[in-house]
C-alpha cells in the first residue's frame, strides 16, 4: 500500500480507526475523518504512534450535514491529486427517530445518503487515480428492512432497527449500481458485512458485545488492499468471502429507484 492514498470515513474509533491503523501499518497515506476536532486529532496521533507512519492526514465533517460533506469533498479535491481507496465506514445506529439539519432521518442520511454524496463527488478523483477502489461497510441486518419508498424517512412509522437496516441496504444498492456504472473505468466497488463487532455503537444500540474490532476491520482492510480482489467488483463480502445477496438486495428495480431518489434529494449538492 506504499504511496497509495486512502480515505476512511468515521475513523476516530471502532472499525474505522482500526482500518486506518492497519492500512497505515502497510505504508499507505491515510486520511482519517471525524466530526469532533479533538477526537480526530487524538486518533491521528495514536495511529501515527502505533504505525510508525506519519503520513496520516485528517478531515472534519459532520455527516448529518450535507453541506459539510460537500465542503469536505471539495477540500479533498483541492488538496489531493489522487485517491486510491475510499472506505465508506462512518455510521450511526439510532433507535429513536431523529432528524438531521437537512430534515432527513439520521440513520438514512449518515449511513447512506452522505456516503452516496461523498462517493459521487470524489468519483472524478478516483477515476483519474485508477486502479482505485470503493469499499462500503454494510450489514447483514440489511435484509431485515421493509423497503417502503413512501417511508424512507420514517415519516409514516418508525422502527430504529429497520431504519438502520434500510441505510445498510442503501450501501449495497449504491455498491451494485456503482459497479455497473463504472465498468471499464478501473474503479471497483464492493461492500461488506463486518460481523457483530464490539464497538460503542453496538453496545449502545443493542446492549451487546461482539467480536474484536481487529476482526471486524479485517474485511475492510482486505477489500482496500488485497491484490486478490483487485479486479473484483459489485460483490457483497462476509469476512473475506463473497456472500450471497439477499432477495431484497438483488432487486435491481428498487436499487435504481433509490439511486434516482437519492440524486433528487441531493440536487443542490451534486
Amino acid at each position: 500500500m506504499k504511496e497509495k492514498t486512502v480515505l476512511i470515513t468515521g475513523s476516530t474509533d471502532g472499525i474505522g480507526k482500526q482500518t486506518a491503523l492497519d492500512l497505515a501499518r502497510m505504508g499507505a497515506n491515510v486520511i482519517i475523518h471525524g466530526r469532533n476536532p479533538q477526537r480526530v486529532q487524538t486518533a491521528r496521533e495514536e495511529i501515527i504512534n502505533n504505525s510508525d507512519n506519519n503520513q496520516v492526514d485528517s478531515m472534519l465533517a459532520d455527516f448529518s450535514s450535507l453541506a459539510q460533506v460537500k465542503r469536505m469533498a471539495e477540500e479533498i479535491l483541492a488538496r489531493y491529486s489522487r485517491l486510491d481507496v475510499l472506505v465508506n465506514n462512518a455510521g450511526v445506529f439510532l433507535l429513536d427517530r431523529k432528524l438531521t439539519t437537512d430534515c432527513l432521518e439520521m440513520n438514512f442520511q449518515v449511513n447512506y445518503l452522505s456516503p452516496f454524496l461523498l462517493t459521487n463527488l470524489l468519483l472524478p478523483l478516483l477515476q483519474i487515480s485508477a486502479p482505485a477502489r470503493i469499499v462500503s461497510v454494510s450489514s447483514a441486518l440489511h435484509s431485515k428492512t421493509i423497503l417502503d419508498f413512501e417511508n424512507l424517512q420514517g415519516e409514516k412509522n418508525y422502527n430504529g432497527i429497520q431504519a438502520y437496516a434500510l441505510s445498510k441496504l442503501g450501501n449495497i444498492y449504491m455498491t451494485l449500481e456503482l459497479a455497473e456504472r463504472l465498468v471499464g473505468s478501473g474503479v471497483t466497488a464492493n461492500c461488506l458485512h463486518p460481523g457483530g463487532v464490539d464497538t460503542k455503537m453496538l453496545r449502545t444500540a443493542m446492549q451487546m458485545t461482539g467480536i474484536p474490532v481487529e476482526e471486524g476491520a479485517a474485511p475492510s482492510v482486505y477489500l482496500a488492499s488485497s491484490p486478490d480482489v483487485a479486479e473484483t467488483t459489485g460483490k457483497y463480502f462476509y469476512h473475506r468471502e463473497v456472500g450471497p445477496l439477499s432477495e431484497i438486495a438483488s432487486d435491481a428495480t428498487a436499487r435504481k429507484k433509490l439511486w434516482q431518489i437519492s440524486e433528487s434529494l441531493l440536487k443542490d449538492y451534486l
